[in-house]
C-alpha cells in the first residue's frame, strides 16, 4: 500500500536483484513485424548477458492501429508458452472486450485503430457499418481466431511487481493507493500522471502515451516510442538502464 507520496529523488534508478533481467516492451500496435525482430534481440541478449532469470513483461495494447494485429497476437501467445513471460492489459485491449459485449461500440473503436485490427484477421469492414454489420463483425474475429482475440482481455493482468519496480500499461492516479486503483484510471489517465515529478513508492515503466525516444526520468519511464507511427519499438532491459531500439 502507497501512503504519502515523496518528491521524486535525482538518484540513481533502482537495480534489479543479480542475476534478473527484465525485458520490457509497450504498445506493439500491430507491428508484428518490429515485435519478431524485437524477440530475436531478446534472445540474443538473453544467450550473451546468461541471467539466471529472464522475465518478459508486456504492458498491453497489442491490437490496433498498426497492419497485423493477428500475428502480432499469434507471436505472443507463441512467447507464452516459455512461461516467463507477463501480460499486461492495455486500454486498446479493453476497450475491445467493450466491443464484444455491446456491438454498437464498433465505430468507437474504429477511432482507436480497430479497423485495421479487424482487416488483419480477413474482415472488409464499412467505415460506418450498419447495426447488423455491427452485430456480425465481434463474432467473425472469434471464428477466425476463437483460440486467442475474444479470451485475451480477460485473461490479461493489471500490473507487475518486483521489488522497487512497478510495470503497468499505463501509469496510476496520484494519490490513490494501488488497491483502491481503479481500472478505468490506470487505462486511461494521462496528464496527471505525466506532470508529476513526485515519488510514486515504485519505480513505475509504462507506456500509453507516444514520445519521440523513451523518457527515463527520476520516478518514472515511458518507453512507448509510437511503434506504428515512428517503426521504432524500444525495450529496456533493465527499467532506467540502457535502451535497445529496433
Amino acid at each position: 500500500m502507497l501512503s504519502a507520496l515523496r518528491p521524486a529523488k535525482a538518484t540513481v534508478k533502482p537495480r534489479l536483484p543479480d542475476g534478473v533481467r527484465i525485458y520490457a516492451m509497450s504498445d506493439i500496435h500491430g507491428c508484428a513485424h518490429l515485435l519478431k525482430q524485437m524477440l530475436g534481440v531478446i534472445d540474443a541478449d538473453v544467450a550473451t548477458a546468461g541471467p539466471r532469470h529472464a522475465i518478459e513483461v508486456y504492458l498491453g495494447d497489442y491490437i490496433d492501429r498498426g497492419p497485423d494485429s493477428r500475428a502480432t497476437l499469434d507471436l505472443l501467445i507463441g512467447r507464452s508458452r516459455r512461461g516467463n513471460a507477463v501480460f499486461l492489459k492495455g486500454n486498446h485491449e479493453a476497450f475491445l472486450a467493450e466491443v464484444f459485449r455491446d456491438p454498437t461500440r464498433m465505430t468507437d473503436w474504429f477511432q482507436f485503430g480497430g479497423m485495421q485490427t479487424l482487416m488483419s484477421y480477413g474482415l472488409s469492414p464499412s467505415p460506418i457499418p450498419d447495426d447488423e454489420e455491427q452485430r456480425a463483425l465481434g463474432p467473425g474475429i472469434r471464428r477466425r481466431n476463437a483460440a486467442t482475440t475474444s479470451r485475451i482481455p480477460a485473461a490479461l493482468a493489471r500490473d507487475f511487481h518486483l521489488r522497487r519496480f512497478l510495470l503497468r500499461s499505463c501509469r496510476r492516479p496520484a494519490g490513490i493507493p494501488l488497491r483502491e486503483q481503479q481500472e478505468t484510471d490506470l487505462l486511461w489517465i494521462r496528464e496527471e500522471f505525466l506532470r508529476s515529478q513526485k515519488h510514486f513508492g515504485k519505480y513505475i515503466v509504462h507506456g500509453h502515451t507516444p514520445v519521440r525516444s523513451a523518457e527515463v526520468l527520476a520516478n518514472r519511464a515511458n518507453i512507448d516510442t509510437g511503434a506504428y507511427a515512428t517503426g521504432n519499438l524500444t525495450l529496456p532491459v533493465d527499467p532506467g538502464q540502457r535502451l535497445l531500439a529496433v
